[in-house]
């Protein structure tokens, strides 16, 4: 399967994530009361809003032009007051206070744009002493009128202004989830939540805790980096404690994928999630504006072609991961609740002193909602969150100055030698075995080490040392869900039978001369004088896409998801 290939576009970093994060800005300066007055600015602002400098009316283009990349947020000053601070896009940037982030010059239209554009909000939630205009538990939409406290959040505009839609955070939706219970919330049952979220499964002290490590990868499958993923995981990269080998989580996209070569990395007991079909257009907004509908033809669709074409059962396919981290919030998660979804590993949880557990969503995500525009879910679904532990990406642990996390390697961008990415794997390592072991997540994008070559040894040789410790294991997303459901103490791992199934595949691929299938598809992909699927079962009549998950070549819609 590996012997034919096509090329795949490099995936980009599969994330949003702080400015500072992602080295777009030059470090903050406080502005003076003089020049920007507080009062004005930072009324009613969170301090997460970034907003620019008010221009005149009748300003020259190129003044806007010269002011487009200073951007300014409001900051907690003493005696309770706020504070401005400054910062500057990198050269050749310009602040797109939409987005909220630094983009190359050409793709920001906005730089006239005072600050980012507000939704109508209802007058929800009441502060202190606050009186409702409305009687009972009704909510005022922000136009006015008083409907039923129920109708908030429920994915149907019914305020006159929209309002009622505009409210649905994890910490405001009316109707949302309610903090962690855990008298209620019962392993038995299927639910693990902690108030902080940083407890371990079953009461388990850490010493009595084997330490998971999760390695993701979301992109194409290619044969180019499966070979990449052939020498990390080799057969002498083994979990000492069971003998297995060491698995990793592969979150598929579609287009340009060798379904082939996904096959094979299944049948040797590595896991395959959906990355979805379209990876989103190029469209930074697609993922908080589709619908429910279209949610069920990107990853249910996803999994149809991954079914088909990789001949892996739709049972086994119970992960996603969303493009670029932008969940689509209660929407999102209702389909895949309704879809057999197990669960989702899209959010990010900020670096703090002790990282967060995997935990299911009957009660309210106990982390931040990280994202400009995040639509984190607000409600309760019976499905798993893997979340994204922010890394530590300081060279220095003990001595370096603080700095923000990163949530894939990829945008941990200040590691520039392999020297340095095998101290960056190492304290972050200590840093969940030294606390409350909750599992590591390192995950990359498909093409990471292709565009990084010179640290794939260095990580090959670092997973086969780490796994041959005895009290690390590198183990998939489902495999690591079980252990939680499931908590068996470090002394007895060898005989957990959930992680020992395809424990040391050998033998030769079910596959090795996969049939190539081309397809002339302009309208999907004009740049492409064809698209190949590389499959061990029969060729589709055209390229699958959204809608049309078999090839037939038939876009009737919802009606194709599901023979």
């Amino acid at each position: 399967f590996f012997i034919r290939s096509h090329n795949m576009a490099l995936s980009t970093v599969g994330s949003i994530v702080l400015l500072l994060s992602l080295g777009l800005c030059v470090l903050s300066q406080r502005v003076s009361r003089d020049e920007m007055n507080p009062e004005i600015y930072c009324e009613k602002r969170s301090t997460e809003e970034f907003f620019r400098k008010k221009i005149p009316d009748g300003a020259s283009e190129r003044l806007i032009r010269e002011q487009c990349g200073t951007f300014y947020r409001c900051i907690p000053d003493a005696g309770a007051r706020k504070a401005i601070s400054k910062s500057v896009c990198q050269a050749g940037m310009f602040f797109d206070v939409d987005l909220q982030i630094c983009q190359v010059r050409r793709k920001v239209a906005n730089c006239a744009e005072f600050e980012k554009f507000k939704k109508p909000q209802p007058r929800w939630p009441l502060t202190d002493g606050e009186q409702s205009g409305c009687s009972g538990t009704d909510i005022q939409c922000g136009s006015g009128e008083c409907l039923a406290k129920a109708v908030f959040c429920d994915d149907q505009i019914d305020c006159a202004d929209g309002s009622d839609e505009n409210v649905c955070t994890p910490i405001n939706d009316p109707n949302g989830a309610v903090r962690c219970d855990p008298k209620s919330c019962l392993l038995a049952e299927g639910c693990f939540c902690s108030v902080d979220g940083t407890i371990i499964p079953g009461g388990l002290n850490p010493d009595q805790t084997p330490q998971m490590i999760l390695v993701t990868f979301n992109g194409a499958v290619n044969a180019r980096n499966f070979g990449i993923f052939d020498q990390i995981f080799g057969s002498t990269a083994k979990n000492k404690g069971n003998e297995c080998t060491a698995k990793a989580t592969f979150f598929v996209s579609h287009a340009f994928t060798n379904y082939s070569a996904v096959q094979e990395l299944h049948r040797r007991g590595h896991e395959i999630g959906v990355n979805s079909i379209t990876n989103g257009n190029g469209d930074p907004f697609y993922w908080g504006d589709i619908t429910g509908e279209e949610y069920v033809a990107e990853f249910d669709g996803a999994r149809i072609i991954i079914e088909e074409f990789a001949n892996i059962t739709s049972q086994d396919i119970l992960g996603m991961r969303v493009p670029n981290g932008r969940v689509g919030g209660n929407k999102q998660f209702q389909m895949m609740n309704e879809w057999g979804f197990l669960y989702d590993s899209s959010l990010a949880a900020p670096k703090s002193r002790l990282p967060i557990w995997p935990y299911t969503l009957q009660y309210r995500m106990p982390h931040k909602c990280i994202g400009t525009d995040q639509k984190c879910p607000s409600q309760p679904f019976p499905v798993w969150e893997m979340p994204f532990n922010e890394l530590d990406r300081r060279d220095d642990v003990k001595f370096d100055e603080e700095l923000t996390g990163c949530q894939y390697v990829d945008s941990c961008s200040n590691i520039i030698d392999e020297q340095q990415f095998e101290r960056f794997l190492d304290n972050n390592l200590a840093r969940h075995y030294g606390s409350n072991r909750a599992p590591l997540g390192l995950h990359f994008t498909a093409a990471y080490f292709e565009t990084n070559p010179n640290f794939l040894g260095t990580f090959q040789k670092w997973v086969e040392k780490t796994s041959a410790d005895g009290n690390y294991f590198f183990v998939t997303m489902q495999q690591a869900i079980s252990w939680i459901l499931n908590p068996t103490e470090l002394a007895g791992i060898g005989n957990f039978e959930d992680w020992k199934t395809n424990c040391d595949v050998q033998g030769l691929p079910r596959c090795s001369l996969p049939n190539a299938c081309p397809s002339r598809v302009p309208r999907i992909f004009p740049n492409e004088e064809s698209m190949y699927l590389y499959t061990c079962s029969e060729c589709p009549n055209t390229y699958p896409w959204l809608y049309d998950p078999y090839g037939q070549g038939d876009l009737d819609g919802v009606s194709a998801l599901r023979k």
